[in-house]
């Protein structure tokens, strides 16, 4: 109702299909309403006849015109129903002004009893939630409309419904004081509990109105008959009419249920996001967090951050809080709120593929709950654009790389207002390499192009947060808060100090190490970590950071040689079946470094290790199997693995000394929630690196600085290329400014020492022109005022939509090129050639003798494929036999083929422990390959679609970027498809009769357990979630493309005229 009560509106109830039961459809009279006086009763008889018609009398048969409306009646007799209501639409027609003043009266009772009750209604994905102070929900199923007061319903309702609904109203009597009962109860129940309703479905007061004695008049027996013959004739031409037939009941109900959707949206619009009471969301959400993840409280900075007065406002964000503070809790519930609450979709960016696999598990099963799409954009995996969901919402998560696609595909296709959120992980990577420049260009891009789109950001290592915030245009909240506190220590020679900020050299000393150490041990353990780590394990975890992968697995073996056969005893049973596990995913190969330290509980985790082997263990390291990780540094920006100690094996990182921003990080693993009251972390150092040591720990966190002209062909060239092929800045004056608002812009007057902005940028534009991905056009203004513009190429297009590193476009262009003249499609050989990455070629130091050894095992048109690419067998052979080489051959074509030798091999053989062994590579690096040719392989795809001449390669590359991606058997491809499912696990799931994505989204989690080795319950559900999820996405992907096969063109003729006539 507006404001000040100037449309006056009336409710009116709608059939729906389901019939409801007899005990919910009466409306009874209140005692203040029977208390009126016999002088009103002639006109307010016909007044709540028509309150009853528009209030919420509710028939129990269906009314629809194809229908019989008039249910078991089937003659016309004297007392019949058609007579009644022929008699009381007599009756009616002569009281013209009973009627005016009974529609007058009913009218005033809905206003005066809307203007009473204050109805809040606000979206939850699909569904609307509505809460009275008073008045009961309407439990018939059938929807209450608003519509104006000029239309006059008594006559646009047939009188025999209007009977009909009178008699139904009489014989409720019988039924009225169990009603009231009924009622009473569920209006009280729903003070207590905010009920969720399907979003057609808006809760309306009902009204009670009085009840009144039928209208009855006799009529004459020959007028009945001629009702009866007219409506026989009537009915029975219906009945045989070959076209439907539509009344003006179903046209009304229609046009009364359209006014309904809009009334309702103009409400959502103007009222707030408030859904319920955990942070604006439904109840069902705090109670998923304490059902899936255990979470029954947030920390108290959790809800300070959360009702910021800039979070209610969508303003853009920035928080800091040491590692496992708990700063993922409060960016999935700001997710949660954009998804369900303002209906849009969301981005979160993450920063390796593991941790957006393992995000993607956790979050499928709230998806799946609450209605909306986890999708995710990490290697080759991902849409662009994205599907356009019809009524769901979707939550993307992203690497970096995949984050920055998506956002530029958004932009083209005009849909980044659908964005409502992006959350950015470990945010201070914007200051680290290539990547940097990419999330950089990212968030740049969104703030330019998107003024309704949130930004938050996260990370445990920020400092010069000022910068960050100017860039990002946001707000800043930071805490010191960790839920289990965690105490520093250093360890020299056989001494442990603490750390103390108060100290004088900032430590002081704590106790000695109290451990018998033999001589062999001595020798073998200068470092006493035997004593460290025996301190915890194995009823503690323990992680020990190593400088570099080999010492991981010394370590390992060192430690496990002094550990007493009583650690053998600890989860013997679980411990053998990890190492079985091992054997099954390794095809019955299994590492022997391994096999040696899991007896013991002890690992060894780096790059080294397969995904397979890396996710088995981590499973069995959070479930306490084992409990002592070696590990490189990586392990502390990847999955969240915490540990009661911590242990540095040194301040190093390869060869070089920590920052203390690493330090930070792996220190933050120790201490975990829920478990552990304390967490510990020791430093060990020689005395020769005491005084740098002491400077780490008391030095602020590294500043971070903008990438984007360090990384030149990765960074602001590709940025630039983006812009015009986007079509956001086409000349140089808006480019310049684009680069103004950037994080490089705000740190110019740092990072600029011998050029200015503009001359980078003219630069930048310059080689681009000159290298053929862009062309300038001058146009002049006036006599003084020239502007270049600047528009993309077909190469510079293909370049920007396959994500392509620039300073590799020419080449890759030249090879697929030269790839049509002799393209050999007898084997896969050559096309993996072309897919094999450029920037793992300059890694490669090819074993010659492998090298000729493989050669000398082509089949003729595997040899082939070598000569068109100029690399022969006797080149090969004498670089083998250490000779002497006078002919000049390509190193880099050289290299790249020996690397595609080795995805070929993959491929055919699908077993990376066979293959790593045949080329004498360590199995990690062998699969960092297969990933990296992936994910190339599909930027190339990208880039042959820009391009009319590579329509050859679009088929191939489809098929060949799905091979390199899971290079398994086809079988079990359906089940690799579900995030978290790697080759091992779709092995035992395809083995134990779950042979595709159906049987995984139908699975019992229960089932799967113990049908499945070494299976978790909280792994059981994810796969479940993670499936259904999928399958869901799929279902809704075909649902729109049939939607968009029925749907009439926009450009169809005569559409445009037609409604600019009727404008």
């Amino acid at each position: 109702m507006d404001e000040g009560g100037s449309r006056i509106r009336r409710r009116v109830s709608l059939p729906k299909r389901k019939r409801p039961s007899l005990g919910c459809i009466f409306v009874v009279p209140t005692a203040a309403e029977l208390e009126r006086g016999d002088e009103k009763k002639e006109e307010e008889m016909v007044a709540e006849n028509r309150r009853r018609k528009t209030a919420g009398v509710i028939p129990v048969e269906h009314n629809d015109s194809e229908e019989d409306m008039f249910g078991d009646y089937d003659s016309f007799t004297e007392n019949s129903f058609i007579a009644a209501a022929e008699d009381l639409e007599q009756k009616y027609m002569q009281l013209p002004e009973l009627r005016k003043h009974a529609t007058d009266f009913a009218t005033e009772n809905v206003c005066s009893e809307s203007i009473k009750n204050k109805l809040s209604v606000t979206p939850i994905g699909n569904f609307t939630e509505l809460q009275t102070d008073k008045h009961t929900e309407n439990q018939s199923g059938y929807e209450d409309v608003t519509v104006e007061p000029g239309a006059d319903l008594l006559y646009d309702v047939p009188s025999s419904q209007a009977m009909y609904f009178e008699n139904l109203q009489n014989s409720s009597n019988d039924l009225g004081d169990q009603f009231m009962k009924e009622r009473a109860w569920k209006s009280s129940s729903h003070n207590t509990v905010n009920e969720e309703l399907p979003h057609n479905y808006i809760e309306q007061p009902q009204q009670n109105d009085e009840s009144s004695s039928k209208v009855r008049t006799s009529s004459d027996m020959n007028r009945r008959t001629s009702i009866k013959d007219h409506l026989k004739s009537a009915m029975t031409g219906n009945a045989k009419a070959q076209t439907p037939v539509f009344s003006r009941s179903k046209q009304l109900k229609e046009t009364l249920l359209s006014e309904e959707i809009n009334v309702a949206k103009k409400t959502i619009e103007s009222s707030s996001n408030d859904l319920g009471p955990f942070y604006s969301l439904p109840s069902k959400v705090r109670d998923l967090y304490v059902q899936l993840k255990g979470i029954e409280k947030l920390y108290e900075w959790q809800h300070t951050c959360l009702t910021l007065k800039s979070v209610q406002e969508r303003k853009n964000l920035i928080y800091s809080l040491p590692t496992s503070g708990g700063k993922t809790l409060v960016a999935e519930i700001l997710m949660l709120q954009e998804l369900l609450c303002s209906r849009k979709d969301v981005l979160m960016i993450l920063p390796y593929v593991a941790i957006v696999q393992e995000k993607i598990s956790g979050l499928s099963s709230f998806g799946i709950e609450l209605g909306f799409f986890v999708e995710e954009y990490a290697g080759s995996k991902g849409r662009f654009p994205p599907t356009k969901r019809r009524e769901k919402k979707s939550l993307y998560i992203a690497t970096i790389e995949k984050g920055h696609s998506l956002v530029n595909s958004l932009i083209e296709t005009g849909r980044i207002d659908s964005l409502g959120l992006v959350v950015v992980d470990e945010l201070h990577m914007i200051g680290e390499g290539s990547r940097g420049a990419i999330l950089e260009m990212t968030l740049a891009k969104i703030l330019y192009t998107s003024k309704t789109t949130q930004i938050i950001g996260m990370s445990a290592t920020l400092n010069n947060v000022e910068d960050l915030q100017k860039f990002l245009q946001a707000e800043y909240y930071t805490s010191q808060f960790r839920p289990v506190e965690l105490k520093e220590y250093l360890k020299i020679n056989d001494t442990i100090y603490e750390i103390d900020s108060k100290a004088e050299n900032g430590m002081t000393f704590s106790r000695f190490l109290n451990y018998k150490y033999s001589d062999t041990l001595k020798k073998m353990d200068p470092d006493h970590l035997v004593a460290l780590v025996t301190e915890v394990i194995p009823n503690y975890s323990c992680l020990v950071f190593c400088p570099s992968k080999k010492n991981c697995e010394n370590v390992a073996e060192m430690i496990c040689k002094f550990l007493s056969k009583e650690y053998l005893k600890h989860k013997e049973k679980e411990k053998c079946e990890v190492i079985n596990n091992l054997k099954n995913i390794g095809n019955g190969n299994l590492c022997p470094v391994l096999k040696r330290t899991i007896p013991f509980g002890v690992a060894y985790h780096h790059s080294g290790l397969t995904s397979d082997e890396r996710k088995l263990l981590e499973e069995a390291y959070s479930t306490g199997v084992l409990c002592l990780f070696t590990c490189t540094s990586t392990l502390a920006a990847g999955v969240n693995l915490p540990a009661r100690r911590v242990i540095l094996r040194a301040p190093y990182v390869a060869m070089e000394f920590l920052k203390r921003n690493q330090y930070k990080q792996m220190i933050g693993r120790a201490g975990r929630a829920g478990i552990d009251t304390i967490g510990e972390s020791i430093l060990i150092l020689q005395e020769k690196d005491k005084q740098q040591v002491l400077e780490l720990i008391t030095r602020p966190l590294e500043n971070c600085y903008s990438r984007l002209v360090q990384e030149f062909t990765k960074g602001i060239q590709t940025l630039f290329l983006s812009l015009i092929g986007l079509k956001i800045a086409t000349n140089l004056d808006d480019i310049y400014c684009f680069m103004n608002g950037t994080f490089f812009g705000v740190q110019q007057k740092i990072l600029l020492k011998e050029k200015s902005l503009w001359e980078i940028t003219v630069e930048s534009l310059r080689y681009l022109t000159e290298k053929g991905l862009l062309q300038k056009d001058t146009i002049c203004k006036s006599e003084e005022e020239v502007q270049h513009n600047f528009h993309i190429t077909q190469l510079g297009r293909a370049s920007f939509k396959g994500t392509i590193d620039l300073a590799y476009c020419d080449i890759l262009y030249r090879d697929l090129k030269k790839g049509l003249e002799g393209l050999v499609l007898e084997s896969l050989l050559h096309l993996t050639y072309l897919t094999t990455p450029y920037d793992l070629v300059s890694q490669c130091n090819p074993d010659w003798m492998i090298y000729f050894r493989q050669f000398s095992q082509l089949s003729p048109a595997e040899q082939n494929v070598a000569a068109i690419l100029g690399v022969s067998e006797s080149f090969i052979g004498k670089k083998a036999s250490g000779q002497a080489i006078r002919k000049k051959v390509d190193k880099d074509v050289v290299n790249r083929l020996y690397l595609s030798f080795v995805l070929y091999s993959l491929l055919k053989e699908t077993n990376i422990w066979t293959v790593s062994e045949k080329f004498n590579m360590p199995r990690g690096y062998v699969q960092n390959l297969l990933t990296g040719a992936a994910s190339f392989s599909s930027c190339v795809l990208h880039f042959c679609e820009e391009l009319e001449e590579f329509w050859v390669y679009r088929a191939l590359l489809v098929e060949l970027t799905k091979k390199l991606t899971y290079c398994v058997k086809a079988e079990l491809i359906p089940l690799m498809e579900v995030t978290g499912v790697l080759e091992g696990r779709a092995k035992q799931l395809y083995s134990a009769g779950y042979k595709s994505l159906m049987h995984l989204a139908n699975a019992n989690p229960e089932v799967l357990i113990r049908t499945i080795d070494h299976l978790s319950r909280r792994q059981a559900k994810q796969i479940v979630s993670s499936a259904k999820m999928l399958l869901h996405e799929k279902a809704e992907a075909l649902q729109e493309e049939v939607e968009e096969l029925l749907r009439l063109p926009s450009d169809f003729p005569g559409v445009v005229a037609s409604s600019t006539d009727k404008a």
